[in-house]
């Protein structure tokens, strides 16, 4: 190990175990420098009048960097948490602790990777390398069985492929110590309020379902998959992958040591699956770039929309439809940031096909409400929803009736 320091540019990848730039630079480096940035982008708002970032999420972001500033305190480091543009703040923060590298994990949306570009950018001046790695993905890039621009579009052929000529790397270690500058100054962690919040937005993260840190991911992760009761339909671990306090990789090697011993192992097969998908959309952003962000999708087809269409999704977006399921989803995704997936397709689906409105706005709507937001999964599903998506066989209206009536056969037949 020689005498340079790192600095660990953390993002999407909120956790100390199963994260490779960290683990390489605590290797590599004498010291390493472990930041945090709330960036203000991220909480602006979008052309359709909705937040990029809604109060739920937001609370939950500061809850998994305040949890991760914690392990990283137990194993003798720290993390420094700012709040600016990180293309201004990391090389204010490099240049004080001389640093000579910095490590972050590659993003596949266009916001994600300008913001990483300009990073870049402006650490070249300094002559300070960013150096990128594959961290969010099941499956590495480096071990498909093609290039990205010829991963097969078709789900299911992606999926083949992949799980027969692909392998599955083993879960990185934690590093055992971490050794950061001396006198650090470790910054404040904003409230709600500085990061654009009002106090009636505040109030409503008393209802936030969900504890942050990677302890409580990893704890749940564990409570799912130990499981022997078939009626424990969801895991509620999408949160934690989303913000990476829970590796892709960890939830994948525990699922498959669990399916040995539950009895219910459709449940786990399930969890793979969604994995699966995960990457997926994370593979089809990185081939087909800002294209999930257009009403055309990856199609030539405008879908059918009606041209008046405020009224319709300021109802849709109020849960005030008229249909009690639909009705029922908005709110409690309103209230808790957090709806199942089932209840996701028939919310979004009745907004695209009965009232014709933009599937963007919708896709924009569930970009503020999520906390398990992510770009890739979040426009891809819709674009499939909306018929334009990258996958034809999953370009097709779903049966909202026919889901309605499986989850929710009292208010089907009330809407019906």
């Amino acid at each position: 190990m020689d005498r340079k320091t790192i600095l660990v540019w953390f993002r999407n990848d909120l956790r100390v175990h199963d994260n490779e730039i960290l683990l390489r630079a605590t290797e590599r480096a004498h010291q390493v420098v472990p930041v945090y940035c709330f960036d203000p982008r991220y909480f602006t708002t979008t052309r359709y009048g909705t937040k990029k970032t809604g109060v739920l999420r937001a609370e939950f972001i500061r809850q998994n960097v305040r949890a991760l500033q914690q392990a990283l305190q137990r194993l003798g480091g720290n993390l420094i948490i700012a709040h600016g543009l990180p293309e201004v703040v990391l090389p204010q923060i490099a240049e004080q602790h001389q640093v000579d590298e910095v490590y972050h994990h590659r993003e596949v949306a266009y916001e994600e990777t300008q913001i990483s570009a300009l990073v870049e950018e402006a650490l070249w001046k300094m002559q300070i390398n960013l150096r990128h790695f594959i961290g969010h993905t099941l499956y590495h890039k480096e071990d498909l069985p093609f290039p990205i621009k010829d991963i097969p579009d078709a789900f299911g052929i992606f999926r083949k492929k992949t799980e027969r000529e692909s392998d599955i790397r083993p879960q990185l270690g934690v590093p055992e110590i971490i050794r950061v500058p001396e006198n650090i100054d470790i910054g404040r962690l904003p409230d709600l309020e500085e990061l654009g919040f009002d106090k009636a937005e505040i109030a409503q993260t008393r209802h936030v379902p969900f504890k942050g840190g990677e302890e409580e991911a990893l704890r749940q992760m564990d409570t799912y998959l130990s499981a022997h009761s078939a009626g424990v339909d969801f895991s509620n671990l999408s949160p934690y992958i989303a913000i990476g306090a829970l590796s892709p990789n960890t939830l994948y090697h525990a699922a498959k040591k669990a399916e040995k011993t539950v009895s219910d192992k459709k449940r786990v097969e399930q969890l793979i699956l969604k994995l699966l998908w995960r990457d997926y959309y994370r593979f089809m952003f990185k081939k087909h770039g800002n294209r999930f962000f257009k009403v055309k999708g990856l199609t030539d087809t405008l879908p059918d929309m009606n041209e008046e269409d405020g009224d319709l999704f300021h109802r849709w977006k109020s849960g005030d439809t008229g249909n009690p399921i639909v009705d029922k989803g908005i709110r409690q995704l309103n209230d808790t940031g957090h709806i199942p997936h089932h209840l996701r397709m028939i919310v979004a689906a009745y907004l695209i096909h009965e009232l014709k409105v933009n599937w963007l706005k919708g896709a924009a709507w569930f970009e503020e409400k999520l906390i398990d937001y992510g770009p890739a999964n979040n426009y891809g599903n819709w674009a499939h929803l909306a018929g334009v998506g990258s996958s034809q066989k999953e370009n097709k209206p779903i049966d909202i009736k026919k889901l309605s009536s499986r989850f929710y056969p009292k208010e089907a037949y009330v809407s019906g």
